[in-house]
């Protein structure tokens, strides 16, 4: 159903705005470049700080430019559950391929509180649903026994997995059987996730280097890591590069300099440092993909 290299898709502002027209030529972009998937609004898509309008005008935006040639994973994940079903919803509404569903993040709920909250979700629309795992970013780790347990709903299909630890794969498969879908939600050991038996990758160096990361991916899918970890060697500096300051800013920095949209983020975010600039500058060279 999702798999390969899914880019968590950045959102492009002018002057404030969102820019819709460079959103849509991203989308045109990607599909060209040979991205399996899109996943527009979340965190790297600025989520936090677009107003529940433009989260939903994104969404539609992205849908409507894809236009069924690759699947569009719509994020619609909050800490309020009444408000991740109205993302939900909307996004099965205007024809997404699937949602994105963070745990939620600073109330902290119980393994039993995330249980009652993803099966809220579930029940409320009819689309599938990707569980997505950050406990960095959301203070609660959703444990393998607890996805096992929502594995069985029949709409959730998987976990975007961003522990960083590759044996949850392994355990994740004993809960959730072999056939729930694993993505990697981290670049840097997104190579040995699918060795592991993770399936793809929803990537934030995608949005910069989206043929590289689609080539990693297919050649894991078909079982070549040899290859696959030749160009893992090219990408791994900008891995470390785009996430030297929040993960986003690196992702559109190197989108401005291949001329693909603006380097305006949204506070409380800042613009790339110059140190971050010239480490971006190398790594891009690196990947091959400025002179």
């Amino acid at each position: 159903m999702f798999q390969g290299s899914m880019p968590a898709l950045v959102t492009p502002f002018k002057d404030g705005a969102v820019d819709f027209d460079t959103l849509k030529k991203l989308v045109e972009w990607h599909i060209a470049e040979g991205s399996h998937g899109l996943v527009p609004v979340g965190t790297t898509g600025e989520s936090p700080t677009l107003t529940h309008r433009e989260h939903e005008e994104v969404i539609a935006s992205v849908v409507e430019a894809a236009a069924g040639r690759i699947p569009v994973i719509a994020g619609a994940g909050s800490n309020n559950t009444a408000e991740a079903i109205r993302f939900t919803q909307y996004a099965a509404r205007v024809g997404a391929n699937g949602a994105l569903v963070v745990t939620p993040y600073y109330n902290k709920p119980t393994q039993a509180g995330l249980i009652a909250h993803f099966t809220a979700v579930h029940d409320s629309a009819d689309i599938p649903i990707i569980i997505y795992n950050i406990p960095g970013r959301s203070v609660v780790d959703m444990l393998p026994d607890t996805i096992g347990e929502l594995a069985k709903l029949p709409r959730i299909v998987g976990v975007k997995d961003a522990t960083g630890d590759l044996a949850r794969v392994c355990y994740q498969r004993i809960t959730c059987g072999t056939d729930f879908i694993q993505v990697s939600g981290e670049d840097a050991t997104a190579h040995g996730f699918n060795a592991q038996g993770g399936v793809g990758c929803i990537s934030v160096t995608a949005n910069v280097a989206p043929k590289l990361c689609a080539q990693l991916q297919e050649a894991c899918l078909a079982g070549d890591y040899a290859k696959a970890l030749e160009i893992q060697d090219k990408l791994m500096p900008l891995h470390q590069a785009i996430f030297t300051e929040p993960g986003l800013v690196g992702a559109k920095y190197g989108m401005a300099r291949l001329g693909m949209c603006s380097e305006e983020v949204r506070l409380p975010l800042l613009p790339l440092s110059d140190a971050t600039k010239s480490k971006m500058d190398v790594a891009l060279v690196h990947a091959g993909l400025i002179s």
